[in-house]
């Protein structure tokens, strides 16, 4: 059976799928665009083609609000990209999707996750560690402090425009947000590799084919969902105050390749 589920209070504790079977609950496909979500036997191919306008091709487990996954947990994936130069966003983990068609407001960002993106991006959250790129990342603007600070951002905005006051204070705005990350780089995006998350309250490790890449010393608590995409997005959001979204044009085929999920808790 390629999806195993318990239970305990409600929350889901295991899931193991090899793709072997047809996907059934919990999962959730999404095709937009040039976006599709192709299954074979011991595999799942999430691809976007050429295309100008947004694609997204997606598997997730939730709907709305129902985020059902909270630390402590492990999350393992067999994963590989099809194309050494992606563009856009992709990646696996778990995030709390900020906006969600017909939601009223937004959801401040919580993340902890396996993360790419492709220039024009820029999210350089994290001193030292470059905007776009192959990363795993942890953020969480649901974070007591962040909401504290939030009425001093235009300043802060301003004072992060003067290179010596960026290296001196936002180390303390990184830490306000939540964000922690590690570089992993692009050479790994088409090969296979075993990718390993361990969420904990207090922190996260991330593993790639048993070798830890990155230690988290902060984490989202949850809930969050699961998702696993490939897109044509790009963001811009710097210390400074630059702000962008947009559509970064495809010209040949990429593809997220799902070899196994599971998820357990620990």
């Amino acid at each position: 059976m390629s999806v195993r589920r318990s239970y305990v209070h409600g929350g889901c504790v295991r899931i193991n799928e090899d793709f072997r079977q047809p996907l059934a609950a919990p999962w959730r496909l999404t095709e937009i665009g040039s976006g599709r979500v192709i299954q074979q036997p011991g595999l799942l191919q999430m691809s976007v083609s050429q295309t100008q306008t947004y694609s997204d091709a997606q598997i997730s487990d939730y709907e709305s609000n129902d985020f059902r996954w909270q630390p402590p947990l492990r999350m393992t994936v067999r994963a590989r990209f099809s194309a050494d130069k992606l563009v856009g966003t992709a990646g696996f983990g778990f995030w709390n999707q900020p906006f969600m068609p017909g939601q009223r407001g937004i959801r401040l960002p919580q993340a902890v996750w396996f993360f790419f993106s492709s220039l024009p991006s820029n999210m350089q959250l994290a001193r030292g560690i470059p905007g776009p790129g192959w990363k795993a990342a942890v953020i969480d603007a649901s974070r007591w402090s962040f909401l504290a600070l939030a009425p001093a951002a235009p300043l802060g905005v301003l004072l992060m425009r003067v290179p010596a006051l960026y290296n001196i204070f936002w180390p303390i705005g990184q830490r306000t947000i939540g964000v922690s990350e590690g570089l992993l780089g692009d050479a790994l995006l088409t090969e296979t590799h075993i990718y390993a998350l361990d969420w904990r309250k207090n922190g996260a490790t991330f593993a790639v084919d048993g070798e830890v890449v990155h230690e988290a010393p902060y984490s989202p608590r949850g809930p969050l969902g699961f998702i696993a995409w490939v897109d044509n997005q790009y963001a811009i959001v710097t210390p400074q105050g630059r702000f962008g979204f947009g559509i970064v044009p495809v010209e040949r085929e990429q593809s997220l390749i799902l070899e196994n999920v599971t998820i357990e808790s620990l």
